[in-house]
């Protein structure tokens, strides 16, 4: 990277809450998020946000009028973002890009105008427009009467971290000075966890911790679902209020043997691994907030790769999704809110079932994982200074 680029805010809403000493004591805390809810007369693991985002989302459907109609989706990215920019000090009004992406975009909206459509052979006036990616980024640039570009993007489970890569891009040709960049998900519905189902990916063993996220030992596939929204306001150069510093990037794709799946050594990830470390020594590399979505395949793959990068010194490793689930499109900003919160607490955060081998005295760099259906593998490096 020719310049590094400032992280000046991020603001979440996840299981985990929305503001970042209810976020930070969550994760300090041994217990899962994940609970359970009914779909369809099923019974099935899930981490749903708290009930009083939930009546901020039905409070911002009658700010205005246009609201009303907006998929979760959308809300979710909308009460994120200005959470971030208030944040970051940046003015409604002012000239910043936005690239909020997501893996599925309207699932809940698409799937209820389709229903109609079975039912009825009509559709709602507005089905088109409100089940569109695009709508996600559109609306946000509506609310913040922001000036500058607005890119929305699907790239499945790395989408947040792909919008990074745009982002800085955009920042370090020259084009933009400002980003607005992150995912968001809201993917709780029962078409779309009968889809998990199918694919044998998903929980469904009553434990302890449901998603055995990262655990090696696991003999079942363990994937939990969650809903979120994750941005972060993007600089270029320094800033005294940057919370870190993006100074790596990597990405690669796999060739894929399998639509679902990665190669055996995750092959993407050791290349977008050392993408993000070509100007970092590895030692200096302390932590690794991993994808480890839960899955048998998934979380050794990923493992194989860091082994084949970092060799006998791995860096302390850790993810968050037996904790919250996966989100989809947010997990990646997720991920970097983690690395970013053990960056400034100095205090890294395990998973409870697993015993770090490799403790650090401090907490210096830390790698961002992300990848999704296809092999669209990214990293990313965040530092404190």
């Amino acid at each position: 990277m020719k310049t590094k680029i400032a992280i000046t805010s991020l603001a979440s809403i996840s299981p985990l809450g929305k503001n970042p000493e209810e976020i930070w004591a969550n994760y300090l805390s041994p217990k899962t998020l994940i609970t359970t809810k009914d779909f369809n007369g099923k019974s099935q693991f899930v981490a749903t946000i708290p009930v009083d985002i939930r009546k901020e989302m039905d409070a911002l459907r009658k700010e205005d009028i246009k609201y009303k109609a907006l998929d979760e989706t959308v809300l979710l990215a909308i009460l994120a973002s200005r959470q971030a920019i208030k944040k970051a000090g940046w003015q409604q009004g002012a000239d910043f890009g936005i690239n909020i992406g997501s893996s599925r975009g309207a699932t809940q909206l698409f799937e209820k105008y389709h229903q109609e459509f079975i039912e009825t052979g009509k559709t709602a006036t507005l089905t088109s427009p409100t089940t569109t990616l695009g709508n996600i980024s559109s609306w946000v640039a509506h609310d913040l009467k922001s000036a500058g570009p607005e890119i929305s993007h699907s790239i499945t489970c790395s989408t947040a971290l792909h919008a990074v890569l745009n982002a800085v891009a955009w920042l370090q040709s020259g084009l933009a000075t400002k980003f607005l960049v992150g995912g968001s998900e809201a993917p709780l519905t029962a078409f779309t966890l009968a889809q998990m189902q199918a694919l044998k990916i998903y929980a469904n063993e009553e434990q302890l911790f449901p998603c055995r996220a990262f655990d090696l030992t696991k003999t079942k596939n363990s994937m939990v679902l969650g809903e979120a929204a994750s941005v972060a306001c993007l600089e270029l150069g320094e800033s005294p209020k940057a919370l870190g510093y993006i100074t790596g990037i990597g990405y690669a794709t796999d060739d894929l043997q399998h639509n679902i799946s990665i190669s055996e050594d995750a092959q993407c990830f050791q290349k977008s691994m050392a993408m993000a470390l070509q100007n970092t020594p590895l030692e200096e590399v302390d932590a690794i907030v991993m994808h480890a979505p839960g899955t048998l395949k998934g979380d050794t793959s990923e493992y194989k790769a860091i082994q084949k990068v970092f060799g006998n010194n791995l860096p302390m490793l850790t993810t968050n999704k037996w904790k919250i689930g996966h989100t989809f499109g947010a997990s990646g900003m997720l991920n970097i809110e983690l690395a970013l919160l053990m960056l400034q607490h100095q205090t890294f955060i395990g998973i409870p079932y697993i015993e770090e081998p490799n403790p650090r005295k401090a907490i210096r760099k830390v790698l961002i994982n992300a990848v999704g259906f296809g092999g669209n593998a990214v990293s990313v490096l965040v530092s404190k200074e």
